[in-house]
């Protein structure tokens, strides 16, 4: 049986990371809600430091390791999110982190984790090439490991952010969040199942990256492989904790086409006048693409990050 995150580690959590994590606002869009005849309240972790909510399990997960554990640095393998998070977290501590990156990371997040101090080993972008190089890194450095969603602590940092959201917004129907990795999603679950009990937790999802919908489905994690979507944040496959964690507490995943993924972006950008990763737009694509399941309900939707390449819009 693998261990989960209890109400008191994330209630410990979110006492340890207070001070250097934002509590992002909590909005709302009139305009939106009446497009689409439903409450939604948008958790903006795009505003988080780094641009991501990536950066409440790192900086957790940092703040939880010993002299010892960090006297050699930290090391993560990140397309992204995570690396600049993780590079951010361990500056904090004045230790050193490496970050295995594939050389087709988006140019944005390379240049953030350099500007956060972090070496960055770069590597072909398949999760073999990933994990071998960073079992390298491990080796040669003797950095502490901190995987980018299945760690315990990563998982408690994560889950801070649905529980500011329903201390801010109460009682509501759904909270949705994107997947990936899983590490938001199975922590906003966990908030959920401790804190609102009546709440029902979805997961958003690309249908060119379903691997975790197809998880559910088959009891067991299918990896992803070869995945198509522009939300380079959600590629991952689940892992090992954060799969019976969405399996136990997940009311279900819902997947959504490209093209809702991109105009609910636009959608953020133009009426809330915020931007928004493609990955972040996914809940709402599941709201537009399922507006009778939604109206007149309340819904959190967790904003998971602001990083996108202004080169590379896709539209």
């Amino acid at each position: 049986m693998i261990e989960i995150p209890s109400s008191m580690d994330i209630q410990i959590a979110s006492e340890k990371i207070k001070p250097f994590v934002h509590r992002t606002p909590v909005f709302t869009s009139q305009s939106i809600n009446r497009m689409f005849k439903t409450r939604l309240f948008f958790k903006c972790e795009n505003f988080q430091k780094v641009g991501a909510f990536k950066f409440r399990g790192a900086i957790n997960s940092i703040l939880s390791l010993n002299k010892n554990e960090l006297k050699n640095g930290v090391a993560t393998h990140s397309s992204g999110n995570h690396a600049a998070a993780l590079s951010l977290a361990a500056s904090v501590k004045n230790s050193k982190a490496f970050i295995v990156m594939p050389n087709n990371a988006p140019k944005i997040k390379i240049n953030a984790v350099k500007d956060y101090g972090a070496e960055i080993i770069f590597c072909e972008p398949t999760l073999k090439a990933r994990e071998s190089a960073l079992e390298k890194v491990v080796k040669d450095t003797g950095a502490t490991f901190i995987h980018p969603y299945n760690n315990l602590k990563v998982i408690a940092g994560q889950a801070t952010a649905a529980k500011e959201l329903l201390e801010e917004t109460g009682n509501l129907d759904y909270l949705m969040a994107p997947v990936g990795g899983g590490g938001l999603l199975s922590g906003t679950a966990l908030s959920v199942h401790y804190f609102s009990g009546k709440t029902k937790v979805i997961g958003a999802e690309p249908k060119g990256a379903d691997d975790a919908f197809r998880s559910l489905k088959a009891g067991k994690i299918i990896p992803s492989v070869n995945p198509q979507t522009i939300a380079d944040g959600l590629l991952t496959s689940l892992g090992n904790i954060t799969f019976p964690i969405i399996q136990k507490y997940v009311s279900g995943i819902i997947t959504v086409k490209e093209k809702s993924i991109i105009q609910a972006m636009k959608l953020v950008w133009e009426r809330m006048k915020i931007i928004i990763e493609p990955s972040a737009a996914v809940p709402l694509a599941v709201v537009l693409e399922n507006q009778s399941e939604f109206e007149n309900r309340n819904t959190g939707i967790i904003l998971s990050g602001g990083n996108v390449d202004l080169e590379k819009l896709p539209w």
